[in-house]
């Protein structure tokens, strides 16, 4: 770990193969949001989707750019950075690998309050990130309350997560029976995890809470979280309300699910993966939160390309993609952990 210290004599501790692995993220992160602007019927080269960006482009381009692709690529960006950035707070919080929003039953709460909103009142883009919201804060407080016995075990949330996901799973479906046939088709494409046909109005919601939640975690939790994951009397003893401060870091990790996921609906996996690649590549114990949300950014980006462009005229939703390929490494996640006598 490094010290920069100013001249006012604050000091900020910081660990080089971090910020290194953020940084090559973020590169990987851009590069291949120019390469998804530049895709589609009409293909553009790097170089003109650059220009067209800095506003240097003519007026078509400018129009294909900015109001047809470029909503799509904020919003995979956005929404990987907030699944990263919660699945390291999840994984820290329950200091278990398997703590990912995916498994705890919190992105099928999302997206039972997002179904409701599709099915039952057809609202738009503002509905349902309010639906969203509000399903997945009800299904935090149901497993908080379930899980807790003299304190919140790792473990124990999982299997209790796990059980609320199957039964969120059973609701979703009968939701779907209810539906006609037009809502039921925009909802099973939803829950599938899609990118496809977002605009401005889809980015504005999750744009504002990542604006407020981001700074929360990073700024205001990420000491007192790194104390936690040394115990709760120790982080106590070091003067950490652990209590408030795992509530509070919950708080802001289901909002960021409940946001991401009515964006573009539950995008599997990637709160799960992003958190391990970088806790491997970094090889650091701790949440990693930085390297996460930009791992989490370029992980999905990249998954939208591969998408838009890996079988030629065809394009697949974006959850197709992080399904299969989170699938398999959940796989040997868990193949690892029992190794390893852990499960």
């Amino acid at each position: 770990m490094s010290v920069i210290r100013t001249p006012g004599g604050l000091s900020v501790s910081y660990r080089p193969r971090a910020l290194l692995v953020g940084a090559g993220c973020v590169v990987l992160a851009v590069v291949a949001a120019v390469l998804a602007i530049g895709s589609g019927e009409y293909p553009m080269a790097p170089d003109e989707v650059v220009r067209t960006l800095i506003g240097q482009g003519d007026p078509a381009d400018a129009f294909i750019v900015n109001e047809l692709r470029l909503p799509r690529t904020v919003t995979a960006l956005l929404v990987g950075a907030g699944l990263g950035l919660c699945g390291a707070v999840f994984q820290a919080v329950v200091r278990n690998p398997l703590g990912s929003p995916d498994i705890l039953g919190f992105t099928t709460g999302a997206s039972a309050g997002a179904l409701v909103v599709i099915v039952l009142a057809g609202g738009g883009s503002a509905f349902l990130a309010g639906g969203a919201v509000v399903g997945a804060l009800v299904t935090g407080v149901l497993i908080y309350a379930l899980a807790w016995k003299g304190g919140l075990h790792g473990f124990r949330l999982v299997l209790v997560g796990v059980g609320m996901t199957a039964i969120l799973t059973g609701v979703n479906s009968y939701l779907i029976t209810r539906a006609d046939i037009t809502d039921a088709s925009r909802a099973v494409l939803w829950m599938t995890g899609t990118l496809d046909g977002r605009g401005w109005d889809d980015v504005l919601p999750l744009a504002i809470g990542m604006a407020v939640l981001v700074p929360v975690v990073l700024l205001g939790c990420a000491r007192a979280l790194r104390m936690m994951e040394m115990g709760d009397d120790a982080a106590a003893a070091l003067g950490v309300r652990v209590e408030r401060t795992r509530l509070a870091l919950l708080g802001a990790a289901v909002l960021l699910v409940a946001l991401s996921a009515a964006a573009a609906g539950p995008v599997a996996f990637v709160a799960l993966v992003a958190p391990q690649v970088v806790r491997r590549l970094t090889k650091s114990p701790g949440p990693n939160l930085l390297p996460s949300l930009c791992m989490g950014a370029a992980l999905l980006i990249c998954a939208d390309l591969v998408a838009q462009r890996a079988f030629g005229g065809h394009q697949l939703p974006v959850g197709v993609v992080t399904g299969v390929v989170g699938g398999g490494y959940l796989v040997w996640l868990l193949a690892t952990e029992r190794k390893a006598g852990r499960i």
